[in-house]
């Protein structure tokens, strides 16, 4: 791997140290935003440092999922480079799919070796929480600093009383749709409930702008939207005991409404992952899918995709049977390995990270794309700045963990890991098995993890 900070390969990733940063050109992209503010960003990363004192000649490397928004990145790096200017500590971070980072950050966990710190999807501490450094002194002085961690992304950082990883932000997941196409269709506004989205997405259809919703193993997309399905006609995992529970007529009834969306959908949703919405929509080959508001992004920031950009609305998943609204909404933490020889310094940067000035500033660049984890930044001017980000604003606030309706640990972990819940629709909405045998085989699936 390169130390190039000019050579970007989304797979393999890139190093940021403060040689390259300040010499490369990074420096010319990132200069402004360090200009002005620095001397009192530079105080605070010292005084993290302080607190927690790095080891003598220490280094960092973080593991980090490829990013959707480039404001996000930007301002992630940024603040990196302050911290390494501040106080000497380079910090390398390498980039992987979505997909990659789950299976990446579980070898190094069981090797002892690789990334110092890793930014990881849902439940996936609690895979392997013995390999982690427990991080509960510096969780408990950032949620009293800035008004608590909201509980649902809580969840899936701490341990009965241990926080094996600090929670960093749910990524919102809200339908994205053009409002002239639903229009079209011969629909004023968008349904609030299930039924009605059914007949919009019926109607896209026969209008040749039909909806897409991935059936593959997306990491976000699908768990988001394979989840919804579940939960809005009622049905659940396991029961608040951790027993199976996924054998209901709550499933059944889910599947069976799945069976129908899906046979309005663009072709071939059954293998998408993340990326591929995205492209769909912005391709004009579909009008309708869930997504971030990275997506709105994508279209805004290119003049080519005007026309997309102004006609794109954002709106919450529709209500079902169960008469609430009931959405996963993907979430993201930062976990310290065990191995690494600069738990301290590893600390250190995670503290100057959550400061106000630095989450700020990430939120602020993400554009509505992370919500924060923590209560005192929910202020952020950046969820009133567009109507675009409306749907995306309590997502912290109002997240539904994945293990539901059981306690968050290695079962729900592997039960997510598995992607058991996207499986059973895929196989029932394709056909490859009926929904009574996909809910007996995800049944299976879940029992082996529930022992």
């Amino acid at each position: 791997m390169t130390n190039d900070p000019k050579i970007f390969d989304p797979r393999r990733g890139f190093s940021l140290d403060r040689r390259t940063f300040l010499s490369g050109s990074a420096a010319v992209a990132l200069g402004g935003a360090l200009a002005g503010p620095f001397a009192s960003r530079k105080a605070m990363a010292q005084a993290a440092a302080a607190t927690f004192q790095p080891e003598e000649g220490a280094s960092l490397r973080l593991l980090r999922w490829v990013p959707f928004v480039k404001g996000e990145e930007d301002a992630w790096n940024a603040n990196t480079a302050a911290f390494t200017e501040a106080t000497g500590v380079d910090v390398r971070i390498d980039q992987e799919s979505w997909e990659d980072v789950r299976p990446k950050a579980a070898v190094a966990a069981n090797v002892g070796s690789g990334p110092d710190i890793v930014m990881t999807w849902f439940d996936d501490p609690f895979q392997y929480p013995d390999k982690l450094v427990d991080v509960t002194d510096l969780a408990n002085a950032l949620g009293n600093q800035y008004g608590g961690w909201y509980e649902g992304l809580e969840g899936y950082a701490r341990q009965g009383d241990t926080f094996i990883a600090l929670p960093l932000c749910a990524i919102a997941n809200a339908i994205c749709y053009r409002d002239s196409h639903m229009k079209a269709a011969g629909f004023d506004e968008f349904p609030k409930d299930t039924a009605g989205f059914l007949e919009l997405c019926k109607a896209l259809k026969a209008k040749g702008t039909p909806a897409g919703f991935p059936h593959g193993k997306a990491v976000g997309d699908g768990n988001n939207y394979a989840h919804w399905l579940l939960w809005s006609h009622g049905g659940m995992t396991v029961d608040e005991n951790g027993k199976v529970a996924i054998n209901s007529p709550e499933t059944k009834a889910a599947i069976e409404y799945a069976i129908e969306l899906y046979k309005t959908f663009i072709p071939g949703t059954e293998s998408w992952l993340d990326i591929n919405n995205n492209r769909a929509f912005l391709a004009g080959q579909v009008s309708l899918t869930a997504n971030g508001v990275s997506l709105y992004y994508a279209a805004a920031n290119d003049p080519a995709l005007k026309e997309i950009a102004e006609d794109i609305r954002t709106t919450n998943l529709p209500i079902g049977p169960v008469g609430k609204s009931v959405e996963l909404h993907q979430t993201t933490t930062l976990s310290i390995f065990k191995h690494s020889q600069y738990p301290n310094a590893a600390k250190a940067y995670l503290n100057f990270m959550y400061q106000a000035e630095q989450m700020n500033k990430w939120l602020e660049g993400a554009s509505a794309y992370c919500c924060q984890p923590l209560k005192a930044f929910a202020d952020n001017p950046v969820w009133t700045s567009n109507p675009a980000h409306a749907a995306y604003a309590n997502a912290s606030a109002t997240l539904r963990p994945n293990g539901y309706a059981g306690p968050l640990g290695p079962a729900s972990a592997g039960v997510m890991a598995d992607y058991v819940v996207v499986d059973m629709f895929a196989e029932a909405v394709t056909g490859q098995r009926t929904p009574e045998e996909a809910i007996a085989n995800a049944e299976r699936r879940i029992a082996r993890y529930y022992r």
